[in-house]
C-alpha cells in the first residue's frame, strides 16, 4: 500500500499537478460567474420585457381556450431552471366560458411554475421546457347535456394553412405535486377522484406524435365507471411507473406500466384512450396475482360485497380487461379470468378443499343484452375438489344473471357413503358402509350466495350402502339403489333390502319431483313397487313410529334437514306382492295390497290373500298411537279354516274358549277398530266394530257355556261334540263387550238363539232361546226353509246366562226380565 500512496503523494505536490489544479478551479469558477452573469441577464431581460412576455403568455394561452385565464402575479425565479429561463405563475384560476351555470373551476393552483426555452425567448417564440404544478385543484366536468368544462382547450377557430405558424408551442416535461384531480362525467355516470402526491412526466416528440414515462403516485378516492355501484380501488394508494405514447394518426394514447403498486400488490396494466372527436373508447387490461381478498377489495362495491362472502386462502392468478365508453352510461365491458390450483374455496355452504378451477366472469353474458348484473355470468371450468370430504368433478358451472342467480352445470363424484354423515349435523341418518358414483347436471338458485332448491338430472349407483335411520330405528345392511333423476320424475331402480328374515325387491317413481321436493313435500306421492319372497309385517311397524319433534332452529335448512323434512312428509304409495307374509302365527301367500304412507299413518287399499286354506280381502288403516298403535279393518273373510284363523290371530283375546274348541270354514265379515302393540300383538279387549260371521261344516268341541246348558238341560245328549248345520251371528264389539244382536246355532244336539251381551271379563247378560227337541236329523231336511219351520216345535226353555261374580251362571229367565 505504501508504493501507490507515495506516489499519489509526489504527483499531487508537482508542479505541474498544481498548474492544472490552479486552471480548473478558474474555469469552475468562471462557469458560475457566467451562469450568474447569464441568470442576471435574464432577469434583467424579463424585468425590462416583463410586459410584453406576459402578453405573449398570455396570447398563447388564450390563443386555444374559451374561457378566463387568471394570474395574480408573475415572478421569475433566479437561477431556477438554469439554462431554461423560469417564471412563476401565483394563485391560477381557469375557467370556461359556462362557470357561472355550473360552478367547477377547471384548474386552481397556489403555483404554476413554467420553464421557457432561453433561446425561443430571444427570438420572441414561447418555447415551455416544463411546467411544474404545486398546490393545486384540476376538476374536468362534464354534464348530462354533454358539456364539458374541457370544452375550453378547443380552438376558437381553424387557421388556415397561411396563417398557421411554423412553430407549434410543445411541453417537454410536466411535474405535479399535491395536486387533487376530478373527472366528474354526468353524462356517463363516472367519477375519477386522484389525490396526487407526485406526477413527473418528460416528453420525448417525433414529429406529432410523443412518448413518455410518468411516474405516479395518488391515492384514489374515487375510480368509479358507475357511479350506482361505486369505486374501484377506493382509498388505496397508487405508485408507479407508466410509459405512455401517442399516435396522432389514430389520435390514441397508450399506456403499458410493470410492477405497479395498488395498495399492498402488484399489478401489470395495459391500456388505450382514443382521443378522436367523438370517440371516448377506452380499454384497460391488468394482470396480477393476489389473494381473494386483497382483489375483492379493489373492486366496486356492487362487485366485492358479493365477492367477500367467499375467499380462496392462496393467492390466484388474475387477469381483468375493461372495455368502454367515457361518454356512455352504465358500466363498461368487465372480463376477469383466474388461474386457481390446490387452493381452500369458503363460501357461505361450507368449504371446498383441494380446489383447482379455471373462472371467467362477464357482465355482458349475451351480446347485445348491455353491460349490467342481469347480463352477468360467472363460468367456471374443470372445478375439482373435496366437499365435506366428498371429491367432486365440475366439467362447467355457468351462473347467469346476478340479480337473480341461476346455477347450471355437470358434476361427477364417486365416494363412500360415511363421508355424508358429516353433512348430518342433526343425527337423523347414520351411514355405516357403501359406495356412491353420481353424474349429474344440476340446476340451483343462489339467494343470498347460499345455494337454493338444487335440481338434478342424470344418475346415481349406490352399492352395499348400510345404514340406520334413527327416527324409526330402522336398520338396513348392504342395499343396492340406482337413481335416475328425469324432469317428469326420479326413478329409484334396484334396490334389494334385506332385514333379519325379510327380503324386499323395490322399484320406485315420484313424480313432479323437481318441483314438488322444496316447495310441497307434503304433496310429493312416493310410488313403490315392492316385491317380497318372504316378509315378516311385524319387523316393519317401526317404521311407523312418530319422529320426535324437535325445536325449530333459526338458521338456513341444510341438505340434511330438506332431505329429513320430505321423507317425513310425503306421501308413500306402494304395491306390494308377497309370496309369503308371516305376522305372528299367521301365514299368508299370494299376497297383493295398495299400501300408503300419509303423516305415519300405513293406509292399506285392495288387499288380498290366502290363509287357512281361504282368502281374505281388506282394507285397514294403521296409526301410531303412543307407543301402540291404532288399526281400521275391513275385512272380507271367505271359508278360512277357523281354527288356524284363530289361531293365528291369538284367539283374538277370547280366552273362555280356544280354536281347538272349533272346526269349520269360516266366511266373515269385520268392520273394526283395536290397537296393537309394537310387537305387533293384539291389546285383549282393545276391538270396536261390527262383525258378521257363517261357519259351514262346523263342530263346537268341548265348550263349556255349551256344555253347562247341555248337561242343565239335555243331560242325555252328546254335547262334547256338537257339528252344526248353521252357526252364524251378528255382533258389534265394544271392547271387553260384545252386544249379541243375533246368534244362531243349528247343531246336532241342539238349536239355539241368543242375543244380548258377552263379556270376556264382567257383565255377561245372554238371552238363550233353546228347544228340547232333538234336533239331530233336522241336518236330513232338504231346505233350510224346511228347517226353520221345525226349529220352533215343541217345549222350548227360555234361559239366561249372566255373569255371578266373575263366572257365567245359567238361570230361568227371559231377556226382558
Amino acid at each position: 500500500m505504501k508504493p501507490p500512496l507515495h506516489s499519489i503523494k509526489n504527483v499531487v505536490q508537482s508542479s505541474r499537478f498544481k498548474k492544472y489544479a490552479k486552471r480548473f478551479v478558474f474555469f469552475i469558477l468562471g462557469g458560475i460567474t457566467l451562469i450568474i452573469m447569464a441568470s442576471a441577464g435574464l432577469s434583467f431581460y424579463f424585468n425590462r420585457n416583463k410586459t410584453e412576455i406576459i402578453a405573449k403568455i398570455n396570447t398563447k394561452i388564450n390563443e386555444n381556450i374559451n374561457g378566463k385565464f387568471h394570474v395574480r402575479d408573475f415572478q421569475y425565479k433566479f437561477l431556477t431552471g438554469f439554462p431554461n429561463f423560469t417564471l412563476a405563475l401565483k394563485d391560477v384560476e381557469l375557467k370556461d366560458n359556462q362557470w357561472n351555470t355550473h360552478k367547477h373551476t377547471l384548474l386552481k393552483a397556489n403555483e404554476i411554475e413554467v420553464r421557457l426555452n432561453v433561446w425561443s425567448l430571444l427570438q420572441k417564440e414561447i418555447n415551455v421546457h416544463k411546467i411544474l404544478i404545486n398546490d393545486a385543484q384540476i376538476y374536468v366536468y362534464k354534464a348530462e347535456n354533454g358539456y364539458s368544462n374541457a370544452n375550453i382547450f378547443k380552438p376558437k377557430k381553424k387557421k388556415s394553412p397561411e396563417t398557421q405558424s411554423e412553430t407549434q408551442t410543445t411541453i417537454d416535461q410536466v411535474d405535479l405535486n399535491n395536486v387533487h384531480f376530478v373527472l366528474d362525467n354526468r353524462l356517463g355516470h363516472k367519477l375519477f377522484d386522484f389525490d396526487v402526491a407526485h406526477l413527473k412526466s418528460k416528453v420525448d416528440y417525433d414529429g406529432k406524435d410523443w412518448q413518455t414515462r410518468v411516474f405516479l403516485k395518488t391515492n384514489i378516492k374515487s375510480l368509479a365507471f358507475n357511479t350506482v355501484h361505486g369505486s374501484f380501488a377506493r382509498q388505496k394508494w397508487l405508485e408507479g411507473t407508466f410509459a405512455v405514447s401517442y399516435t396522432a394518426e389514430k389520435e390514441t394514447i397508450d399506456i403499458k406500466t410493470e410492477g405497479l403498486n395498488i395498495g399492498e400488490d402488484t399489478f401489470d396494466i395495459v391500456a388505450f384512450f382514443n382521443l378522436a372527436k367523438g370517440n371516448a373508447l377506452f380499454g384497460i387490461n391488468i394482470s396480477t396475482t393476489i389473494l381473494w381478498r386483497n382483489a375483492s377489495n379493489v373492486l366496486s362495491a356492487n362487485i366485492s360485497s358479493k365477492l367477500n362472502r367467499f375467499n380462496l386462502k392462496k393467492e390466484i392468478d388474475v387477469n381483468c380487461d375493461i372495455k368502454g365508453d367515457f361518454n356512455a352510461e352504465g358500466d363498461p365491458k368487465i372480463v376477469v379470468q383466474a388461474e386457481v390450483h390446490n387452493n381452500e374455496l369458503s363460501m357461505p355452504d361450507g368449504v371446498i378443499t383441494d380446489c383447482s378451477f379455471k373462472g371467467i366472469f362477464t357482465n355482458n353474458f349475451n351480446p347485445n343484452q348491455g353491460f349490467n348484473d342481469p347480463n352477468s355470468a360467472v363460468v367456471l371450468t374443470r372445478l375439482s375438489g373435496k366437499f365435506k370430504n366428498i371429491p367432486i368433478t365440475v366439467p362447467q358451472l355457468s351462473i347467469n344473471n346476478l340479480e337473480k342467480p341461476l346455477a347450471t352445470g355437470i358434476i361427477n363424484s364417486d365416494f363412500d357413503i360415511e363421508n355424508l354423515n358429516e353433512e348430518n349435523t342433526e343425527k337423523w341418518i347414520n351411514f355405516t358402509g357403501g359406495h356412491a358414483n353420481a353424474n349429474l347436471k344440476f340446476q340451483f338458485d343462489i339467494v343470498d350466495l347460499y345455494i337454493t332448491k338444487p335440481r338434478f338430472i342424470g344418475d346415481v349407483d349406490i352399492q352395499d350402502v348400510s345404514f340406520h335411520y334413527i327416527p324409526k330405528n330402522v336398520h338396513a345392511e348392504k342395499i343396492n339403489v340406482k337413481l335416475a333423476f328425469t324432469q317428469e320424475a326420479l326413478l329409484i331402480k334396484k334396490i334389494a333390502y334385506k332385514n333379519k328374515n325379510s327380503t324386499i325387491y323395490v322399484e320406485g317413481r315420484i313424480d313432479n319431483f323437481l318441483n314438488l321436493y322444496y316447495d310441497a313435500p307434503e304433496k310429493m306421492v312416493v310410488n313403490w313397487d315392492i316385491y317380497c319372497p318372504s316378509i315378516d309385517i311385524r319387523q316393519f311397524l317401526g317404521v311407523l313410529t312418530n319422529s320426535k319433534k324437535k325445536k325449530a332452529i333459526a338458521k338456513k335448512p341444510t341438505m340434511s334437514h330438506q332431505l329429513r323434512n320430505a321423507i317425513e312428509k310425503c306421501i308413500v304409495d306402494i304395491s306390494i306382492k308377497a309370496d309369503k307374509i308371516t305376522y305372528n302365527k299367521l301365514t299368508a301367500t299370494n299376497t297383493k295390497a295398495q299400501i300408503q304412507m300419509i303423516d305415519s299413518r300405513l293406509v292399506i287399499k285392495n288387499g288380498s290373500l290366502q290363509t287357512s286354506g281361504g282368502s281374505i280381502n281388506f282394507s285397514s288403516i294403521v296409526s301410531p298411537n303412543g307407543k301402540n298403535y291404532t288399526f281400521t279393518s275391513n275385512a272380507q273373510v271367505n271359508q278360512v279354516d277357523i281354527a288356524s284363523f284363530l289361531k293365528s290371530f291369538n284367539n283374538f283375546g277370547v280366552t273362555s274358549f280356544s280354536p281347538r274348541n272349533i272346526r269349520g270354514k269360516l266366511t266373515s265379515n269385520a268392520n273394526v277398530t283395536g290397537l296393537i302393540n309394537s310387537q305387533g300383538v293384539l291389546i285383549t279387549n282393545s276391538m270396536h266394530g261390527n262383525l258378521t260371521f257363517n261357519v259351514t261344516q262346523g263342530a263346537l268341541l268341548n265348550f263349556e257355556p255349551i256344555m253347562k246348558v247341555g248337561k242343565f238341560a239335555f243331560p242325555f245328549r252328546d254335547v262334547e261334540n256338537i257339528t252344526f248345520s248353521d252357526l252364524s251371528g251378528n255382533f258389534k264389539l265394544r271392547g271387553e263387550q260384545i252386544d249379541v244382536h243375533n246368534l244362531t246355532i243349528s247343531s246336532s244336539v241342539l238349536n239355539l238363539d241368543a242375543s244380548g251381551i258377552y263379556s270376556f271379563g264382567r257383565g255377561t247378560n245372554l238371552a238363550l232361546t233353546v228347544p228340547l227337541r232333538n234336533s239331530k236329523d233336522d241336518s236330513k231336511l232338504a231346505s233350510k226353509a224346511e228347517r226353520d219351520s221345525v226349529r220352533q216345535r215343541g217345549i222350548v226353555l227360555h234361559l239366561l246366562a249372566v255373569d255371578d261374580d266373575g263366572k257365567m251362571k245359567i238361570k230361568w229367565g227371559k231377556k226382558e226380565k
